[in-house]
């Protein structure tokens, strides 16, 4: 499951990317919208599960990790962006690849920042509901 959102998700990327550095129209914005819920929600779902997993071993330190567990997605799409550097585009200048991966490193630390923010707070949320259920006596 998780493939094939990633797989939207970096259909999505090379649009995108292609939209930015080769001057082309990007014009599916409804479905960029779907992939972006999509991605909130797989982020969401895969930290809490792993937060899960973390807390059953009676490890609690959880905060930082949830953050990590879903900023780590923006390593992937930085890792795209290079594969994109060297196989679609054609930019031989020293200083132009240098404001390609600087602007990418940007969009990546945005990436991250966003995406470790939405797993923070829907783990956040989950630790929240199941220690609300606990009943101590």
């Amino acid at each position: 499951y998780q493939r094939r959102v990633r797989g939207a998700v970096f259909i999505e990327l090379f649009f995108i990317l292609s939209s930015i550095w080769q001057h082309q129209f990007y014009y599916m914005f409804s479905f960029l919208f779907i992939v972006f819920f999509i991605l909130v929600l797989t982020c969401a779902e895969i930290t809490i599960v792993m937060c899960y997993f973390q807390l059953c071993s009676e490890d609690y330190h959880w905060w930082w990790r949830s953050y990590l567990t879903s900023g780590a997605s923006a390593f992937y799409m930085f890792i795209y962006s290079v594969f994109y550097f060297f196989t679609k585009l054609t930019i031989t200048k020293f200083l132009s690849a240098i404001l390609f991966f600087g602007y990418t490193l940007i969009m990546s630390l945005a990436f991250f920042v966003l995406t470790g923010a939405i797993g923070f707070v829907a783990c956040f949320i989950f630790v929240r509901k199941i220690y609300s259920a606990v009943k101590v006596e």
